[in-house]
């Protein structure tokens, strides 16, 4: 092959379809994941016998798609069942029962919420359910700031699918009472894909992002093996992509394992990083445990309150929380005369370094 015959005429590219590297990307067939569909899909099918369905837990950690199956599942409702509703929100984006009241309008164009509380939405938004069944997705609860509309869409929707993905299955733990027992979930585990699996997912994806023969083959090997290493199918499909631009700036056909290797080289620790997601405030709290770690929950609490923190003390300690799930954190209970302490040690763990 000439010289020329490896290099890209201005204008041409290397990709099929760049979105198919995006880990949102909806492929028609989600691989590896059928049993954990037809769960979810169990969970509704009482609906169409205009009965309330199942509620369901789903949990795992990031990047094995917990997401992607239940979207799969609402995709084919939306598709070929108009008679059951199915809304997703994310927690991440809309943390309060009022941005999620909000987001609920959205995703049934009720646009008549401004100027009206939180209680006054949730009661137009009620009248709307009761018409049809619906199947709801609360994406990323372990986000959320309060629970109030859990309850509100326990007690006031009749006929409902509740479905909530969380990474962590202890949250669940966490709850009201009062939620957790009208709620009372099936559980439902999606375990870490085996390289086997990785692979299949990245094959998948590659020929629907890539032209044929884009990608040298020990490149993508290479790609496989970092895939499998970080235990995250995004981590891949991030390194891909970015090598796929490095191949197409150097005006290259082809993607080698030059253009992997240089992405990697250039911060490695960026991929590394990204099974494990912190929101802002999180990371704050993180800070304040490791300047201080070993203290009461209650004294690290007005620590944070010193430094201009202003969350209550309630969601301070789910944050908490969060950072013991994600082992950022460990929380060792002592039990004394005077009463339970909480105490919390920060974990030297090499991603607090990669934020």
């Amino acid at each position: 092959m000439g010289i020329f015959e490896t290099m890209l005429k201005e204008g041409e590219t290397i990709f099929l379809n760049e979105y198919a590297l995006d880990f949102s990307f909806q492929p028609k067939l989600l691989l590896h994941r059928e049993k954990e569909q037809f769960a979810i899909a169990n969970s509704i099918v009482p609906l169409f016998a205009e009965r309330t369905g199942k509620n369901m837990m789903v949990y795992g950690r990031p990047g094995i798609g917990k997401t992607l199956a239940v979207l799969h599942v609402f995709k084919e409702l939306e598709d070929e069942h108009e008679e059951i509703l199915p809304i997703y929100v994310n927690c991440w984006q809309n943390n309060s029962t009022y941005k999620i009241a909000i987001a609920l309008c959205e995703a049934v164009n009720y646009k008549f919420y401004q100027n009206k509380k939180t209680h006054e939405i949730f009661k137009d938004l009620e009248e709307k359910f009761n018409k049809t069944p619906v199947a709801f997705c609360f994406d990323e609860v372990d986000k959320l700031e309060d629970f109030d509309f859990l309850y509100t869409v326990l007690e006031r929707v009749y006929r409902k699918t509740i479905i909530l993905i969380s990474n962590y299955k202890e949250w669940f733990a966490g709850l009201d009472e009062r939620i957790r027992s009208r709620l009372h979930p099936e559980l439902l585990e999606f375990r870490d894909y085996n390289a086997d699996e990785m692979k299949d997912i990245l094959t998948q994806r590659k020929e629907l992002a890539l032209k044929h023969g884009a990608i040298a083959e020990d490149a993508f090997q290479a790609i496989v093996l970092h895939t499998i290493a970080q235990k995250d199918i995004r981590a891949g499909l991030h390194v891909m992509r970015q090598a796929a631009e490095a191949a197409e700036e150097a005006s290259s056909r082809i993607m080698t394992t030059q253009h992997v290797s240089s992405v990697l080289k250039k911060c490695p620790k960026e991929y590394a990083k990204e099974p494990i997601e912190l929101d802002e405030e999180c990371r704050f709290i993180l800070e304040i445990v490791k300047a201080n770690s070993g203290l009461k929950i209650g004294d690290l609490f007005k620590k944070y309150e010193d430094v201009n923190g202003r969350q209550s003390y309630k969601t301070f300690s789910r944050k908490i929380q969060t950072l013991a799930f994600g082992s950022f954190v460990s929380l060792k209970r002592i039990v004394g005369a005077g009463g339970n302490s909480t105490m919390v040690y920060h974990q030297n763990v090499k991603r607090l370094d990669e934020f």
